[in-house]
């Protein structure tokens, strides 16, 4: 008597937690002042909600081409402590690392430096020319290898982190073959912003301006580039000039740890950041060697500001100033505080979902399960009697629990969501079914009400709990290795596994004890 009560104290918990979560769900219902009180819902997926669905093409050769010019930089910083000169690197036309040794007599100590530090890089030529000999490098095939996959895996990483800061609830983000991640963006109606937040590099780099370098020349100096400058007006328009930077970066924003929109004392916006000890002891390094002149911030190709530096700046802060809206600052600041991409990337499909198509899916599905629900409804208690009504009950109480966890635990509902509530009326019932099976033969072979139903319990749960154990198994596989509507199929039919096994095996179990106990015929209707 001990255990029943304990089991209909459990059960009666977790009925009024259950509908604490799953009844906000119901239109009447989530939208009333009661509804209002639980602010959590089911979220539904891109294909019952409606929103963007976008293909990005990432230019991993790009990624190999940085992976290159940052080798070129530790060869030369390597080169410097080995006191081997070597000629600024740079990448040629074919985009491989070409490293000029003026003193040819250091071709053996340059040759051992390569092999015992750099094994990640393929020696492609090494040719004697006027200003010595020039050596051209490429990845090796494992390196570039890493390389592809490190920077698709950043890729994805860092749309994500965009996207959450964004604030789209449940993204699905996936690489694809051919270089590609698709974006799925469910109740996203801001396309343009979307696509800016999303694509948007936010390579961030800090150069010194070369104001000895007329920007109309027709030849420019060794090392010095064009780059275009973005000048906004106090009206939100904008123009391109022209300015001249040295093409060698100072430092990039990798080291960036915050980055937020601010407002300077005339209201107008800007983006300030903050460096880690690291960044912080480069920047104040740089602005210390580069007193009284300007230093360019340039954010993927274009300098957007460049303020002349008074003096050596300390504690690890900068700032980012071009006329911002508030909007833009926050934009921005979105991207370099989530990290910029490792490399380019381009919307190569865009496609936009209306929620019409996902309400008639929602209203499809429902009229699915409640057509099931019903014939379930109906048959039960033609066949088993007062047992079948028992289990009706016992398929709501699934169902709530079903809902209930969705919600508790943030799941997506998609449509192959809803065909997995399909899947768990039947299952449940089929628990049942087994059960009542078993407590048939038990009182067919003379035995009491009370141990026939004992016995029914205790014999069908084991087959019950083994064959929804592998069904949950191939439900796990499902949802690691399947895409984002199969995903949605494998959470509801986990949740449904875990609810019917739940209600069929300890909340049953819990209402028959009750009926037989308190019956004084020793008959079941079954």
């Amino acid at each position: 008597m001990k255990a029943l009560r304990l089991r209909l104290a459990v059960s009666l918990i977790v009925l009024l937690v259950v509908l604490a979560y799953a009844l906000p769900n119901i239109p009447a219902i989530g939208n009333s002042p009661l509804g209002a009180l639980m602010q959590d819902r089911i979220s539904l997926g891109l294909d019952l909600k409606g929103g963007m669905n976008l293909t990005l093409g990432v230019d991993v050769k790009k990624a190999v081409q940085n992976t290159l010019s940052v080798t070129g930089q530790d060869i030369r910083d390597r080169a410097e402590q080995e006191k081997i000169t070597v000629m600024k690197p740079r990448l040629n036309a074919d985009g491989l690392l070409e490293v000029t040794l003026p003193r040819t007599d250091q071709a053996g100590a340059f040759d051992a430096m390569i092999g015992k530090w750099f094994p990640n890089i393929h020696q492609v030529s090494a040719e004697s020319s006027a200003s010595g000999r020039v050596y051209t490098f490429e990845l090796s095939d494992q390196a570039r290898k890493q390389t592809e996959d490190m920077t698709m895996d950043q890729v994805v990483r860092t749309i994500r982190n965009r996207i959450d800061q964004f604030g789209v609830a449940e993204p699905d983000i996936r690489k694809q073959s051919d270089n590609q991640v698709q974006v799925q963006l469910p109740g996203m109606t801001d396309a343009e912003r979307a696509i800016q937040i999303i694509g948007q590099t936010a390579h961030l780099e800090f150069h010194i301006v070369r104001d000895d370098v007329d920007p109309t020349s027709i030849m420019l100096p060794a090392g010095a580039a064009r780059y275009p400058l973005i000048v906004k007006g106090q009206y939100g328009d904008q123009t391109e000039s022209t300015i001249i930077c040295d093409t060698e970066s100072l430092m990039g924003g990798e080291d960036i740890t915050n980055a937020r929109p601010a407002f300077n004392e005339f209201g107008q916006a800007y983006v300030a950041l903050e460096f880690n000890n690291r960044g912080a002891n480069n920047f104040e390094r740089i602005t210390g060697e580069h007193i009284k002149k300007r230093m360019a911030i340039v954010l993927d190709g274009k300098v957007y500001s460049a303020p002349v530096i008074q003096d050596r700046i300390a504690g690890g802060k900068a700032s980012i100033t071009g006329n911002f809206t508030t909007e833009e600052a926050q934009d921005l600041a979105i991207v370099l505080r989530a990290g910029s991409l490792p490399t380019p990337v381009s919307v190569l499909e865009e496609r936009t979902v209306g929620p019409s198509l996902g309400k008639e899916s929602i209203n499809s599905g429902i009229k699915a399960s409640l057509v099931g629900a019903a014939a379930v409804v109906l048959v039960m208690p033609l066949y088993y009697g007062l047992s079948g009504l028992i289990a009706d009950i016992m398929l709501c109480f699934t169902i709530t629990i079903l809902l209930a966890g969705m919600t508790l635990f943030g799941a997506t509902l998609t449509l192959p969501g809803i065909a997995g509530i399909v899947l768990t009326i039947g299952m449940s019932v089929d628990a049942n079914v087994l059960i009542f099976e078993r407590i048939r033969e038990e009182l067919k072979s003379g035995m009491s009400a009370m141990k026939a139903v004992n016995a029914g319990f205790s014999r069908a749960s084991i087959s019950i709990i083994d064959s929804n154990l592998t069904t949950l198994i191939t439900a796990a596989i499902l949802y690691q290795f399947g895409t984002g509507p199969v995903r949605g199929f494998a959470v509801t039919l986990s949740l449904g596994i875990l609810a019917s096994m739940f209600t069929a095996v300890f909340v049953s179990r819990a209402v028959f004890e009750t009926w037989v106990s308190r019956s004084s015929s020793q008959k079941i209707s079954i």
